[in-house]
């Protein structure tokens, strides 16, 4: 298992991705390795290939409730291209799909946000989102073991 927390730190609520994986760092997420991107898709397309199960934490712009979590499984690259990243999952999980460089089970998890101007720290909602989706991933590593 590989959880990818993708966003950039230093542009507010886009920072949720990286925020995760740093708060599992503090946990016990047997048998996962966890990384962070920049969303750049071949950069996700050599840290998700070959993984049994890729997590990927992003943060999208919210329409209309700021710290929801919209959990999706990519099933043939059926990801939309919302994104707060120029080129965003759908792009990759199409581009992955293609050059057959997918794993095997993909399970994303989308943060609405709602501040992704310049500068660190995560907005309220976005803080207990993050919270809520590494106890998720925590009890999903717990699953996949056995």
């Amino acid at each position: 298992m590989i959880v990818i927390g993708v966003g950039n730190e230093l542009r507010r609520d886009d920072g949720a991705g990286p925020a995760v994986v740093d708060e599992l760092r503090s946990r016990p997420v047997e048998g996962a390795t966890l990384a962070v991107s920049d969303g750049e898709p071949s950069r996700l397309l050599d840290l998700w290939a070959g993984a049994d199960l890729a997590v990927v934490v992003d943060a999208v712009p919210s329409t209309d409730e700021p710290g929801r979590v919209r959990e999706l499984d990519a099933v043939g690259g059926a990801v939309s291209d919302t994104s707060s990243h120029a080129l965003g999952l759908g792009v990759a999980t199409r581009l992955g799909e293609a050059l057959g460089r997918m794993p095997a089970t993909m399970r994303i998890y989308l943060i609405e946000g709602t501040d992704f101007g310049f500068g660190p720290g995560l907005s309220p909602p976005v803080v207990r989102a993050v919270s809520k989706v590494a106890v998720r991933i925590t009890a999903l590593s717990r699953e996949t073991r056995h």
